[in-house]
């Protein structure tokens, strides 16, 4: 099943201004009109007032903010008439001073909130083209126990290109994990073309070489295209699973090695020998696709997993130790794995939230049918 967790919804709303917020500016006021009232006629407090709307307008829309600044200038209004009178050139200046900030303040303000709701917009429609290009995975496939999760990072409309998916053949199942160089829609894009790509070619191709080759073909076509070659690239995993063997065949297009999860307890990172280049930078780079072999018992549970997950760090700037986690929860099935590690990921994120997306997918082999 697919899961995204209450801390990352679909849709991003500006937060409202609290009563808390909104007391600190004109208590600010009311602090500065009493004293600058009680203060030494040589004594003038009065330019403090404007740090009301200056401050007012980090965190309020234009209304709020003008608001608070015309209730600053009427409290420096107060002030001159009970000091001396507002002819006076001293506080004639500090009222016109007040005003001109008032009005800056109140137009960032108005900037701040346009800025806000275009990042909403833009959010929503890449969190609406993801949802689209990556499908939930079924809770089983085959012999396979399958769970798989997306996590959206916090950084405003910076959606990643993470991606993943599976496919039955005759003989077992293939799946991908991939991640998109680059962010937002056009990273959305590129994760669509591998994912299209995969799916029309994943039942046709005999041997995962073949099916790697494809791929590349198809990415360096859209990349000769749009005439950014080595720019983007795709790093990605493509295994095959067979229904009648414990093994798995792996091909590794420098994408982070998968996490074997053993029964017994313990964790192996599944790294090839001849790892093959991302995909789209195989013209720049001579190499020949290989797929290598490893164990996959019964009980075994295979971690997938994009870069999101590894490089997510605390507050003192470490790396998430996934392996090391991982090797101390055995006998987890998939879906509990994954709820395992994103409550575990989340709280070891610095604030609780990631700087990248992050995507697993858990598979655990079940008794062959």
């Amino acid at each position: 099943m697919d899961l995204r967790p209450p801390s990352h919804p679909r849709h991003h709303r500006s937060p409202t201004v609290g009563h808390a917020q909104l007391a600190g500016p004109f208590a600010l006021i009311a602090l500065v009109t009493t004293v600058d009232v009680l203060a030494p006629p040589d004594v003038h407090l009065g330019p403090f007032l404007a740090a009301a709307p200056a401050v007012t307008a980090s965190f309020a829309g234009p209304r709020m903010t003008g608001f608070v600044g015309l209730v600053a200038v009427l409290a420096q209004v107060v002030v001159a008439t009970t000091r001396t009178s507002l002819t006076d050139l001293n506080h004639t200046f500090q009222i016109i001073a007040l005003v001109m900030i008032s009005v800056f303040a109140t137009f960032f303000a108005h900037l701040r909130e346009v800025h806000e709701k275009e990042v909403t917009q833009l959010r929503s429609v890449a969190e609406t083209a993801q949802e689209v290009v990556l499908r939930p995975l079924p809770d089983r496939i085959g012999p396979l126990g399958v769970a798989s999760v997306y996590l959206a990072a916090a950084a405003e409309a910076q959606i990643g290109g993470d991606l993943y998916a599976a496919a039955r053949t005759a003989t077992g199942t293939r799946l991908i994990i991939g991640d998109v160089r680059g962010k937002g829609l056009e990273a959305v894009g590129d994760a669509a073309l591998v994912l299209g790509a995969f799916r029309a070619s994943a039942h046709q191709e005999a041997g995962l070489p073949g099916l790697v080759d494809y791929l590349e073909a198809a990415v360096s076509a859209d990349l000769d295209g749009a005439g950014d070659e080595g720019e983007s690239f795709v790093t990605a995993a493509v295994l095959e699973i067979p229904d009648a063997e414990p093994v798995v065949h792996l091909v590794s297009c420098g994408h982070p090695p998968p996490l074997l999860v053993l029964r017994a307890g313990g964790a192996e990172l599944l790294e090839v020998d001849r790892p093959a280049p991302p995909l789209g930078l195989a013209g720049l780079v001579a190499s020949s696709v290989t797929a290598q072999t490893f164990a996959f018992a019964e009980g075994d549970v295979l971690l997938l997993y994009t870069d999101g997950v590894l490089e997510a760090r605390d507050g003192a700037g470490a790396f998430y130790p996934l392996a090391r986690r991982v090797s101390a929860w055995p006998g987890l099935r998939p879906q509990a794995l994954l709820d395992r590690v994103c409550q575990d990921l989340l709280t070891h994120a610095a604030g609780n939230t990631l700087d990248d997306d992050a995507a697993m997918v858990a598979i655990e082999r079940s008794a062959a049918p």
